[in-house]
């Protein structure tokens, strides 16, 4: 491979990658400010709110990784919100529903990301709370221009919203179109501008304005609005009308919290995910897989079956084994006698079946949905990639480091404008991401109040010899952790150039339940871009695998950002949707 979109960047001050070049931009103009990795991380946070509104939003969520220049050590800030205290499986079995909705008010978890973006600032920024969100008020208020992504995505559920989220339809249709253009949020704008307010009013002293802008998004304004709003049934993927779950109690309970990542030690690299009430531990499981089977081409139709088959396994373990609260045997999920036993079910053929391991002799439990008998609309499923496998566009991440060593790798989602109504007063709406639980008892992912879904957002974090060197991730759902093997097979294992490796021709398998709504399954299924290959993908097909072909720059949403041996930093981006840019000097 020697094709580049565009050169790796590099530099001494500062870098920062994101799905959106006016994060990117908004970030580093924080570090010319003097500001650190997670004030410009938490500044792009905010501005991604604003400007991939169907990507994301302030009702949803955020999983973040981050390694300070005082402790290497890689922290998990969990912005995940939980499931309300009335979301039992009770409720939602005597509603007739055999699937939590992919939309509409039902379907959210409590929203977690603007508390961990705040919490985040409180412990490891350094800049006001104003100055951070300065330009994402700006944008909210004076307007951006909306990628043409906004008006298609609107478009998909105009009719949703004229006739039934018509509170939507006010914010995000002009004159019977989707709006486009130049696009203005006042409502948003005015919710982060009382925000600060509120939080100046606290006094000078930092970390007090930033605790109680936590407090008013919990217990003030902005939890009031949404117990009134949630309260309100409204039509969702079900098709039908149901009201919604989270009260302002719920909103008072939630905080986000700071905890241990799992990690594997890999090529002489230690990588650092969520732990397994997020699926980044499957990414971990396919290395250690990878590592039993010995070296791999990816540009042989041999190095793709036996990572499709791979990750096929992984993600296998991942529906038997994980979920918040439950007992996960990940120590021996990522132990070498495990993954050597796994390597062991890697044959010539395609695999069609669901193969959970026993780990520590543990019988593994499946959901017994057959998923494929319902179908899923505009408004259902990870914004990424739609049934099928056919990209949508991308969603959001952003990694920056800065010059001093911090460096953070953090994945927003959730809460997209086509998740849920509009709650107009604030100018957002609620996630959906509760329909990652199932309505089935005994299962690690069952639904429970208080409980977080097993959610696909996956950050990573790379330590070389004790000390950060990479931050990466990538939108997509069920994709994100098979989109990053392939890049951490290629830039770290083979030694490709870090824009090189981004570039590089991706696949995935879809050969497992999908966590969206309605959680279908297409056994032996193989989305390629095209770029494989027609003698690659033949091969597969010959080999019992179920290929789509993809658009040639259609799957990954890769950004990294890395601290090279020399001292230099480093940035790359996803060419892919023409969305994502690098900046950094």
């Amino acid at each position: 491979m020697t094709f580049t979109t565009r050169p790796t960047l590099r530099g001494t001050f500062g870098m920062v990658s994101s799905t959106h070049w006016l994060a990117s931009q908004s970030a580093m103009r924080i570090l010319e400010l003097g500001g650190n990795a997670f004030d410009a991380g938490a500044a792009a946070g905010f501005v991604l709110h604003v400007v991939e509104p169907h990507l994301n939003g302030p009702g949803g969520e955020v999983p973040v990784i981050i390694a300070t220049a005082d402790d290497p050590a890689p922290r998990v800030l969990s912005g995940q919100g939980v499931a309300p205290a009335g979301a039992t499986i009770e409720h939602f079995r005597s509603l007739g529903l055999t699937l939590v909705p992919g939309s509409g008010p039902l379907a959210a978890t409590v929203p977690g990301a603007v508390d961990a973006w705040l919490l985040l600032l409180r412990d490891h920024g350094t800049l006001p709370l104003r100055v951070v969100l300065e330009t994402a008020i700006e944008y909210a208020r004076n307007g951006h221009p909306l990628v043409p992504r906004v008006a298609d995505t609107i478009g998909t559920v105009q009719h949703l919203f004229e006739n039934h989220w018509q509170t939507s339809a006010a914010l995000w249709l002009k004159d019977g179109r989707p709006v486009s253009g130049r696009f203005s949020n006042q409502a948003y704008a005015a919710t982060l501008e009382k925000l600060v307010t509120e939080a100046e009013a606290a006094g000078t002293d930092r970390q007090a304005q930033i605790e109680q802008a936590r407090k008013t998004w919990r217990e003030g304004f902005v939890a009031e609005s949404i117990d009134k709003f949630s309260r309100l049934p409204h039509r969702d993927s079900s098709g039908e009308d149901h009201a919604g779950l989270i009260t302002g109690d719920d909103m008072a309970a939630f905080q986000a919290s700071w905890e241990d990542a799992a990690t594997y030690d890999w090529n002489g690299y230690t990588v650092a995910k969520t732990g397994p009430w997020g699926q980044g531990p499957a990414l971990l499981q396919s290395l250690a897989v990878l590592a039993a089977l010995g070296d791999v081409d990816l540009d042989t139709a041999e190095g793709v079956h036996a990572t499709v088959e791979v990750m096929k396994l992984s993600y296998a373990d991942r529906e038997a084994w994980y979920g918040d609260g439950a007992d996960v045997p990940l120590d021996t999920l990522l132990s070498p006698a495990y993954a050597a036993e796994r390597a062991k079910l890697v044959g010539p053929d395609a695999s069609l079946d669901l193969r959970p391991g026993s780990p520590d002799d543990r019988k593994p439990v499946l959901p017994s949905f057959a998923a494929g008998n319902e179908t899923g609309d505009a408004t259902t499923g990870e914004p990424t990639v739609s049934s099928g496998g056919v990209t949508r566009g991308d969603t959001c991440h952003v990694d920056v480091v800065d010059k001093w060593g911090n460096m953070i790798s953090a994945t927003p989602s959730g809460g997209w404008l086509q998740s849920s109504p509009t709650i107009p007063e604030l100018g957002f709406c609620l996630g959906s991401r509760a329909q990652m639980f199932w309505l089935e008892e005994g299962l690690p992912a069952s639904l429970a109040p208080g409980k977080r879904p097993r959610t696909t957002l996956t950050p990573t974090l790379v330590l070389r010899d004790g000390e950060p060197v990479m931050a990466c991730g990538s939108p997509g759902g069920d994709q994100q952790d098979q989109w990053q093997l392939l890049f951490l097979l290629r830039h770290l294992g083979a030694g490709v150039d870090l824009q090189e490796a981004i570039d590089a021709p991706a696949w995935h398998t879809t050969s497992f339940p999908s966590s969206f709504y309605p959680r279908a399954t297409q056994p032996g299924g193989l989305v390629m871009e095209t770029r494989v290959g027609k003698d690659i993908r033949d091969e597969l097909v010959r080999r019992g695998h179920v290929v789509t072909d993809s658009d040639p720059w259609s799957l990954g949403r890769l950004c990294a950002v890395r601290k090279e041996a020399d001292g230099v930093l480093a940035a790359a981006a996803n060419p892919r949707g023409m969305q994502g840019y690098a900046v950094g000097r």
